[in-house]
């Protein structure tokens, strides 16, 4: 999906249980309303991350190995608590986290 799509609602936003689900249509539209409430709390996520770029006096703070395995390690801890595969876990956080790091690279450098 590229970023000028917008994602397509074909549901509401009740909550209906994915055994539950009737149909494609149904179950779809409640991927669509997880996805957007993803998307709100990786915006969230992304207004801290940007204070970070702010808060940090060097550059080169930015990027942070422990605490970056310090992250993925409590991902991975509560993963399967969750309903998710702690592999897949890791893997989206470290892509996100990486995504995350070139942002506060970006936002960093942008405050001069």
């Amino acid at each position: 999906m590229s970023s000028s799509t917008p994602i397509v609602t074909t549901g509401t936003d009740r909550t209906i249980a994915a055994a539950d689900c009737p149909d494609m249509p149904t179950l779809r539209g409640q991927i669509d309303r997880v996805d957007r409430a993803l998307l709100k709390l990786i915006g969230e996520r992304t207004t801290y991350i940007a204070r970070a770029a702010v808060l940090k006096g060097d550059r080169n703070t930015v990027h942070d190995q422990a605490r970056i395995e310090d992250v993925v390690q409590k991902v991975k801890a509560r993963a399967s608590s969750e309903g998710v595969p702690p592999a897949l876990a890791e893997a989206v956080w470290r892509e996100l986290i990486a995504r995350s790091i070139a942002f506060e690279f970006e936002a960093f450098d942008a405050k001069g």
